[in-house]
Order: structure tokens, then C-alpha cells, then sequence
């Protein structure tokens, strides 16, 4: 068979369906009988809870926002970003109707709400995977044949591509990312499975409430005669008071004769202790979907100023398994082999404030982890000359150079340090002697003097 244009081989086997799309019911009963009362209970109701829609929406858009990145591996084993023209393409626009950002919210909001995400590859001549398409998990089957391979029976679905006959798949076309498995390694269970229950509680406090206050808060009660009443007199009291004291009426004021006694029969919101039940239902909730409750609102916010802190523990407790798990699904989904990988940016989650950046920042340089423009590069800074270079203190002592010191005994002096010149005032010379030439001087006085030689 084709799809998109690309031949599908689809071996004929005995398949056997696994689950039931999801592994329970679509509609639950809090209590036996519960569903002809209107009481029941199914995933479409409970989105309407506001903890649950909070915690949905939340880890959704918050997964959303991370950034794909295509990495590869070096020969020293570091992974770094990279392109690369089979693989970039579908990672920044999946599908012709989603970007990346809508494509992995409603691939998480999918695990969320029915424990599952299917997401069908759409290949070229070449056999890459050049667009992925999110399938409805209530409109996805998963089979097994005889032998144990595993297939995906799909039915109709328009965009992607789908008719109205359906399709079945072998799992190399599916990439199907699930929540725990606990009752079939192929299907996961949402965490609805067990906040289901605590939600549509917390609906019924909502309604009952929501009809008290449509009252004008006032309660239903039991009117009483001092005697025996008919039957007739009795449903004549009754659509009476129905009619002129309920509803917009109520409030009005109520003229009674015969004895009769009105006593309420509702409890109160203080005493049904309304507030308290309502935040244990939303915090029963958030403890099913892991977050932390003053996440959505609810709770008390913690008391110290540590946003990073804070930041840290969301991603350990919620989000590190959701996103470790996508980015396995996409690296078999792709094919990517050993060396290429699918990353999703961590900066759009775990963001610093500014002051904490730059001092984290500053560190790393000081410490040579990183040179000056690979930091500025984090704060969307250009590089400047000479900014390449891993900056290291003068004084510091290679670990080498430590370990030779240890194994021969020796100790390092400290470096001779050099002594500057002292300049001494020069001393004043004293003139030096002539020496007297006998010959000259002897000549010099013959010449001057001769008579006096000549007489003496």
C-alpha cells in the first residue's frame, strides 16, 4: 500500500488488538449505577477540573517551548549543535499545519490525557522522514500478530492523510511515545487514571455550589405541618414553594399559615468545610501529574528567593523523564544512528536571572570552562578579538607538575624574585697629576732662558 506516496509493505498476519486504547474504560463510574444518574465521568469532563486543565496546559506549553536541536558527537565525545539537510527540515516544521512549538504540545498534551502520542512519518523517495503528523490516540489500535511484531491500526484522519477505509501500519511507520505501561508494555496509562475520580469530586463541589449561589445561597429545607397533611396538600405546598421561592425567587418572603415551619436541611459551606476540599482535590491532582502545587496556584509558595531553585526542582520532579523520553522517541523515530542526536534546549526553562547569569558566566571564564565569546554568546553578545582564548591565573600549578613533585619528594621553591638595581650617586673625581716630561721641560727652559745657562 502507499501513503504519501511511498510504498508501505504490510505483511498479512493474524492481528490481535492490545488494550483498550488506553487500557480502561472511556467512561468511568465513580459508584455501581452511577453513569444512568449522569455521575460518571470521562477524560473530556475532568479537563474541566481547574487543576487538571492547569497541570495539562502547563507541562505542555513548558515542554513545548524547548527548542529541537540536532547534535552531533565529536572524537572527544562532546556533543554540539550541528545542521544537517535530511534531519533540520522536519525538526523546525514537523507537518504543513504545525510548528515545532504546536507539534510538541500536542504531542505532550496527547500523553497527558490518554497516556499515548502516535505520531506518523511521512517519507521521501529516499526513505528520510520528511514530515511528521500527530494522530488522535483515540482513533489508534495498537496490534500484534502471531509472531509478535507489532502493528498500528489506524482509522480515518484527514490531515494526516488517512481515508475513510483506514490503514494499518508496521511500527517502523509509527513513532509512539507512551506514559507508564502498567497493565501492557504497548500501551500507557495517562495520569488520569488515577486523578479521574479526585477531579470529578471536586466538579460535584463546583456544581453543588454553583447551584447553591444560583439560590441567592439560600438552602433547600423541609416545610412542616404540626399535623397529618395529604398527599395532595402536600405536592400543592411543594410546587408552591418550588415556584415562588426558588431560583431568581429566592430570597423573597415567604407568608405561611397553619403552623407550617420551614427548617433547612443543606449544610453550610463552613461546615462542609468547602474551601478545604476543594484544595485537597486540586492537590491530589497536581501530586498525580508530578507538579509541584504552587505551580498552578495552588498551596502555599515556598519562602525562599530562589527562582533557579525552584526551576531546578520542576524539571527533576516533572519534567526531565517527559523530555528525556521524547528525545529517544525522536532519535529511533529518525534513524539518526550513533552519531547524530535529537536535543531539546534547556535554556527556555531553566533562564537565570540576569545578575546570577553574569556571575555564573564570569565564573566559567575565571575557571577556564569557557572562553570569553562562547560567554557572550549566552547573553547574545558577538565575539570580540581575542576572545577565543581559555584564561588561566599565572601563579596556578598544573596537576602534572604536582604529581611529579609528590612521587620524587621534592618541593616547589617559591620563584626568585628579581632584585631591582640600587643607583649610587656617582663620587666627585679629583683632578689627576700631570706627569712632568724632563726631556720637554728641560727643552722648554733652554729655549726660554738660554744666557742664563751660558754664564752660570
Amino acid at each position: 500500500m502507499k501513503l504519501f506516496g511511498w510504498e508501505i509493505n504490510v505483511r498479512k498476519a493474524m492481528l490481535s488488538p492490545v488494550g483498550n486504547r488506553g487500557w480502561y474504560p472511556i467512561i468511568r463510574e465513580p459508584y455501581s449505577g452511577a453513569w444512568q444518574q449522569n455521575q460518571e465521568w470521562t477524560v473530556d469532563t475532568v479537563l474541566a477540573h481547574h487543576a487538571v486543565y492547569a497541570c495539562i496546559t502547563l507541562i505542555a506549553n513548558d515542554f513545548g517551548k524547548l527548542r529541537n536541536k540536532l547534535v552531533a558527537v565529536d572524537s572527544d565525545g562532546i556533543w554540539s549543535e550541528t545542521t544537517n539537510p535530511a534531519y533540520s527540515p522536519v525538526l523546525r516544521k514537523p507537518n504543513r499545519y504545525q510548528n515545532h512549538i504546536q507539534f510538541k504540545q500536542w504531542w505532550m498534551t496527547s500523553k497527558l490525557t490518554r497516556g499515548n502520542a502516535y505520531a506518523l512519518k511521512v517519507r521521501d523517495n529516499r526513505g528520510v522522514v520528511i514530515g511528521l503528523y500527530l494522530l488522535d490516540a483515540c482513533r489508534v489500535q495498537v496490534m500484534v500478530s502471531e509472531s509478535g511484531d507489532v502493528y498500528y491500526q489506524l482509522q480515518s484522519d484527514n490531515l494526516s492523510g488517512i481515508d475513510n477505509q483506514g490503514l494499518t501500519v508496521p511500527a517502523s511507520e509509527i513513532i509512539h511515545d507512551r506514559m507508564n505501561c502498567l497493565f501492557h508494555p504497548l500501551v500507557g496509562v495517562s495520569p488520569l487514571f488515577a486523578a479521574g475520580c479526585v477531579a470529578n469530586l471536586g466538579l460535584t463541589i463546583e456544581q453543588n455550589s454553583s447551584e447553591f449561589f444560583s439560590n441567592s445561597s439560600q438552602p433547600g429545607g423541609i416545610l412542616t405541618a404540626p399535623g397529618a397533611i395529604s398527599e395532595e396538600t402536600a405536592a400543592r405546598l411543594k410546587a408552591y414553594w418550588e415556584t415562588n421561592f426558588t431560583g431568581s425567587n429566592a430570597g423573597k418572603v415567604a407568608v405561611v399559615g397553619d403552623d407550617l415551619k420551614y427548617s433547612p436541611m443543606r449544610i453550610n459551606a463552613t461546615d462542609s468545610q468547602l474551601i478545604e476540599q476543594l484544595k485537597w482535590t486540586a492537590e491530589v491532582i497536581c501530586s498525580t501529574f508530578h507538579i509541584p502545587p504552587y505551580k498552578i496556584g495552588v498551596g502555599t509558595m515556598p519562602s525562599f528567593n530562589n527562582i533557579e531553585a525552584l526551576q531546578q526542582d520542576y524539571y527533576n520532579t516533572c519534567l526531565q523523564s517527559l523530555i528525556e523520553e521524547y528525545e529517544v522517541c525522536m532519535d529511533e523515530g529518525l534513524n539518526l544512528g550513533e552519531s547524530l542526536g535529537v536535543e531539546l534546549d534547556l535554556d527556555g526553562l531553566l533562564r537565570m536571572d540576569s545578575k546570577t547569569q553574569i556571575d555564573v558566566l564570569n565564573a566559567s571564564i575565571s575557571g577556564s570552562l569557557r572562553t570569553i565569546n562562547e560567554a557572550r554568546k549566552k547573553i547574545n553578545l558577538g565575539q570580540v578579538d581575542g576572545g577565543d582564548s581559555i584564561w588561566m591565573q599565572q601563579q596556578d600549578t598544573s596537576l602534572a607538575a604536582l604529581a611529579e613533585r609528590d612521587r620524587n619528594g621534592l618541593t616547589f621553591a617559591p620563584a626568585p624574585v628579581a632584585e631591582e638595581p640600587i643607583e649610587e650617586e656617582p663620587e666627585e673625581e679629583e683632578p689627576e697629576e700631570e706627569e712632568i716630561d724632563e726631556e720637554k721641560a728641560l727643552a722648554f727652559l733652554f729655549t726660554k732662558a738660554p744666557e742664563s745657562y751660558a754664564h752660570g
